[in-house]
C-alpha cells in the first residue's frame, strides 16, 4: 500500500502521531483495518523507558482507546508467551533483557533434574529437581542465572513459564492406596501425573494410557491429567509402536479434509494429465527395490552410446501433480516431513491413495513422472542432464536380490523377462562406471552392518539377521544419487531458492579430538584446518585391513556433523558434492516435493519465492530427527523384549559406546546393545576420558576403550525402561592389543608406516 493511501486511511480513523512514529506503521496497516502498536514499536518505547512500566500508562501512551483495549492486551500476551516481555512482581512491563533473563526450552532428564537450552544458543543451563517441579520436558521458559552448581555448571532459576507444550501424555496408569496416577512413558518427564478418580474412566492400573494435561505443574501443585484414550496392555501386540507413535507426537490419523481430497483423486491416469508431456512408455523402464516394499516412487532406464558413455533416465513421481500448495494433503505433508518405517508399520507422508496408488510406479500401469534424463560420459561424469515432465509406463518390478541373481548369473530370467537383462546389464556398467568417479571424487564411505528383525506370529522378534547389500542395492543408489546431484545443480544455475541436502564438515574442536585419538594409533588425517572428504576417503582405505577398523571408523563418523535441510548451500561433505539436494522421494519425503515444484517452475519460466525456506528446513529437519527417534524407541523395545528370555546367557561382542557410567557392548550375530555399568567393571575407581573414549581404572591401570572384544553375561532385560544390562565375564582382546598385533605384524613384512602403536 502506497504512503498516501496509508496516510488517508490514518486521516480517516485519526491516527495518534506517536503512533504514526511507529516505523512498522505501514505493514500493521495493510494487515488490520484497526491498526495496533507494532511489537518492535512497544519493545522501542520500553527500552526508552529505560524501567519497567505499567500497561496501563502504555496504552495511554499510545492513546489506546476502549474499543482497542482488548485487542492490545492480546498483543501484550502474546509478546510475553514468546518471551519478548514479561512481568514483574508489581505487574509492570519489563524486558527480559534489562533483567538478565534468559529464554529457553526445559530438556527433562530422568533422574529429575533438567537443563534449559538457551535459544540463542551457548551452554545449558542447570535446574534442580526443585525447579523442574514447575515445568515438563518441552516447556518454554526465562530463567535467571542463580550461581553454580557443585560440578561448576551454571544454575537456573525459573522466573517465568512462557509455555506449557505437552497437552497429552501417554504412559502406564496406576492406583496406588485410592490415588491415581500415570508414569510418562517419556522418561524426560520424570514428574507423576495425577489421575483424581472421576478422570479415569475406564481405564485399568497397569494399563497403557494417553492422559490430557488438565492442569499444568506449580511450585506447590502437581500436574493433573485425564484420560482420554485407553491403549491397552503394555505387552499387546503392536503397543510399542502405538506409544511411541504418541510420545513423539507423530501424526498417525489423517485429518478428514485429506481423507476427502484423496478419495476425490482418480484411480488411474486420466488421458487430459498426460498433455504437455513427453510420452516415454515405450522405454523398458523398471522399479527395483526390496521384497517387502509397497511403494514404489524412483523407475530407471539405461543403454550405452558406445565411446560417448551412457543414457540414464530416472523417472521420479510426479506428486507435485495431484499435491498443491496449501491444499489439505500439501498441509498435511509439510506437518509430518516424511514417512516412519517402523517394523511390520509405515505411517506414509501421504494416505495410500497416492504413496501406494496414483504416486507409485506400480507395474503395467501408465504413471505421471518427473524424469531426470542424464548422458553420463565413460568415465562417470555427468555430461548432459535434462528435467521434463513424463508418462511412464513400469515394464517390471524387480527386487535387488532378483538383479542380482540375474547379473551375477546364478539365475536366468524367464522369457518373459530375458528381453530386461541388455538394460540392466547397461546399468550394472553404468554403477561400476559411476562406482569409479565415485572414488575419484573421493566420497566417503563408511561400511555398516544394516539388520533386519523377523517376527513371530505374536508380533515379537524370534530372530535378527543382516541384511546383505549386493550391488543391485548399489546400482539404484547411484542412480539416485546422480539424479539428486543433477536436481541441485538445475536449481543452483537458474537461481530458484530450494531446500538443498546440506552436511558439513567437522567443526575445529571435533576435528582436534580426532587427530589426537588417531594420533594414537601413529595414524593422521591429511587436509589441514578443513580436510575434504577424500581425506576421510584416503583415511578409511589404510585402515581398512586393520583389525582395529570398526574402533577407528566409529571415532571417524562421530566426528561429522548431521545433515539438515537449509537454504543455504553449504556442499555435502560426506558424499563431496558441492550443492546436493533430495529430488528422488517426493512420496515420502517434503523437501523432495518442494524440490520438484521448483524444477517444474524453472521449466515454466517461472520463480517460487524464497521467503519461509528456512524455517521449513528447520522443520523438517526436525520431523526427520523425531522419526529416527521414535522408530529408535520401538527398535530397542522389541529388542529388550527379545532378551527377556536370555537373562544369565553369555556372549562375546564389542564395545561400542563408553560414557561417563559405563560402556555399551553390541552383541555379535543378534546386533544389540546393552550396558556394562561402571560398578560391573571391577574393584576400582574408573574415570571416563571423552577424548580417549576410555574408561581407565585408577588403582590397576585397568583400560576398557571403545571396540576392545569383551565376553558378557545378560543380567536384566527391563521392557519398562527398554534397557538391558550386562555383566562383564572378560576381556577377549582390547583395542590396543589389536592394533599392537597390526603394528608387529606390518614391521615384520616392512610396512609399519599404516600400523599402530601404543604410546
Amino acid at each position: 500500500m502506497s504512503t498516501n493511501k496509508s496516510r488517508s486511511r490514518a486521516a480517516k480513523h485519526k491516527i495518534p502521531a506517536i503512533r504514526l512514529a511507529d516505523p512498522f506503521y505501514e505493514r500493521e496497516i495493510e494487515r488490520y483495518e484497526s491498526p495496533l502498536p507494532s511489537r518492535e514499536y512497544i519493545l522501542q518505547l520500553l527500552t526508552e523507558a529505560g524501567c519497567p512500566v505499567e500497561a496501563d500508562a502504555l496504552a495511554e501512551q499510545l492513546h489506546i482507546t476502549d474499543d482497542e483495549r482488548e485487542l492490545f492486551q492480546r498483543r501484550l500476551g502474546a509478546m510475553q508467551r514468546d518471551g519478548q516481555l514479561m512481568l514483574n512482581r508489581k505487574r509492570l512491563l519489563c524486558l527480559p533483557d534489562k533483567l538478565d533473563l534468559i529464554k529457553g526450552r526445559v530438556e527433562g532428564h530422568p533422574d529429575g533434574f533438567g537443563f534449559v537450552a538457551p535459544d540463542e544458543g551457548g551452554d545449558d543451563l542447570f535446574l534442580s529437581p526443585k525447579e523442574m517441579h514447575r515445568v515438563l520436558h518441552g516447556d518454554k521458559v526465562l530463567v535467571r542465572v542463580a550461581g553454580f552448581d557443585r560440578r561448576g555448571r551454571r544454575e537456573a532459576k525459573i522466573v517465568e513459564v512462557l509455555e506449557h507444550v505437552n497437552q497429552f501424555v501417554v504412559g502406564r496408569y496406576y492406583l496406588e492406596e485410592g490415588i491415581g496416577f500415570l508414569i510418562a512413558e517419556n522418561r524426560r518427564i520424570n514428574q507423576d501425573i495425577l489421575v483424581p478418580a472421576g478422570n479415569a474412566g475406564a481405564a485399568q492400573p497397569g494399563q497403557v494410557v494417553t492422559v490430557e494435561i488438565v492442569a499444568q505443574p506449580g511450585a506447590h501443585s502437581e500436574a493433573i491429567g485425564r484420560v482420554t484414550e485407553v491403549l491397552g496392555s503394555y505387552t499387546g501386540p503392536g503397543m510399542e509402536i502405538e506409544i511411541a507413535l504418541r510420545k513423539h507426537d507423530l501424526p498417525y490419523v489423517f485429518p478428514p479434509e485429506v481423507e476427502k481430497q484423496a478419495a476425490a483423486l482418480p484411480n488411474k491416469v486420466l488421458k487430459k494429465d498426460m498433455a504437455g508431456r513427453e510420452d516415454i512408455r515405450h522405454l523398458p523402464m523398471v522399479t527395483i527395490d526390496g521384497e517387502t516394499a509397497r511403494d514404489f516412487d524412483d523407475a530407471v532406464y539405461c543403454e550405452p552410446l558406445g565411446r560417448s558413455g551412457f543414457r540414464l533416465v530416472v523417472a521420479i513421481a510426479d506428486v507435485s501433480h495431484y499435491v498443491k500448495p496449501h491444499d489439505a494433503l500439501d498441509t498435511e505433508g509439510y506437518e509430518r516431513g516424511n514417512s516412519v518405517y517402523f517394523p511390520r508399520r509405515v505411517i506414509p507422508m501421504l494416505p495410500e491413495a497416492l504413496s501406494n496408488g496414483l504416486c507409485s510406479l506400480n507395474p503395467q500401469v501408465d504413471r505421471l513422472s518427473m524424469v531426470c534424463d542424464m548422458q553420463v560420459s565413460s568415465t562417470g561424469s555427468i555430461k548432459e542432464y535434462r528435467f521434463y515432465p513424463a508418462v511412464i509406463f513400469s515394464h517390471a518390478r524387480l527386487t535387488y536380490n532378483q538383479v542380482w541373481d540375474w547379473l551375477s548369473g546364478a539365475v536366468k530370467p524367464d522369457a518373459g523377462q530375458a528381453e530386461l537383462m541388455p538394460h540392466l546389464q547397461a546399468l550394472d556398467k553404468l554403477f561400476r562406471t559411476l562406482l569409479k568417479a565415485r572414488a575419484k571424487r573421493g566420497a566417503i564411505d563408511f561400511g555398516s552392518t544394516e539388520t533386519q528383525m523377523q517376527f513371530d506370529d505374536d508380533g515379537k522378534i524370534k530372530a535378527i539377521v543382516p541384511v546383505i547389500r549386493n550391488d543391485a542395492h548399489r546400482i539404484i543408489e547411484e542412480c539416485m544419487l546422480a539424479a539428486n546431484v543433477c536436481a541441485s545443480d538445475y536449481l543452483h544455475v537458474n537461481e530458484q531458492p530450494a531446500l538443498f541436502r546440506v552436511h558439513e564438515g567437522p567443526t575445529p574442536e571435533k576435528l582436534a579430538a580426532l587427530r589426537g585419538f588417531m594420533a594414537e594409533f601413529g595414524l593422521d588425517l591429511t587436509g589441514g584446518d578443513k580436510p575434504h572428504a577424500k581425506d576421510y576417503a584416503a583415511l578409511l582405505e589404510k585402515i581398512k585391513d586393520r583389525p582395529d577398523h570398526g574402533l577407528l571408523q566409529t571415532v571417524m563418523l562421530r566426528s561429522l556433523k548431521q545433515a539438515v535441510y537449509s537454504p543455504d548451500n553449504k556442499g555435502h561433505f560426506g558424499l563431496a558434492y558441492e550443492a546436493y539436494t533430495h529430488f528422488t522421494s517426493p512420496i515420502r519425503r517434503y523437501p523432495d516435493l518442494l524440490v520438484h515444484r521448483g524444477i517444474k517452475a524453472v521449466l515454466k519460466g517461472e520463480k517460487l519465492p524464497g521467503k519461509g525456506l528456512a524455517e521449513v528446513g528447520v522443520h523438517c529437519s526436525l520431523t526427520e530427527r523425531r522419526a529416527d527417534d521414535a522408530t529408535r524407541d520401538v527398535d530397542a523395545w522389541l529388542k529388550t523384549y527379545f532378551m527377556q528370555d536370555r537373562i544369565g546367557d553369555e556372549y562375546d561382542g564389542t564395545v561400542s559406546a563408553v560414557t561417563s557410567f559405563g560402556m555399551f557392548v553390541a552383541i555379535d550375530d543378534i546386533f544389540i546393545e546393552g550396558l556394562v555399568h561402571v560398578s560391573e567393571l571391577g574393584q576400582d575407581y574408573f574415570h571416563y576420558d571423552q577424548a580417549k573414549h576410555m574408561m581407565l581404572g585408577e588403582r590397576t591401570g585397568k583400560r576398557y576403550r571403545l571396540g576392545d572384544r569383551v565376553r558378557i553375561k545378560v543380567m536384566r532385560a527391563d521392557i519398562e525402561t527398554s534397557k538391558i544390562d550386562f555383566a562383564l565375564v572378560e576381556t577377549v582382546e582390547s583395542a590396543d592389543d589389536a592394533a599392537d598385533t597390526s603394528f608387529v605384524a606390518k614391521k615384520k613384512s616392512g610396512r609399519t608406516k599404516a600400523g599402530g602403536h601404543r604410546k
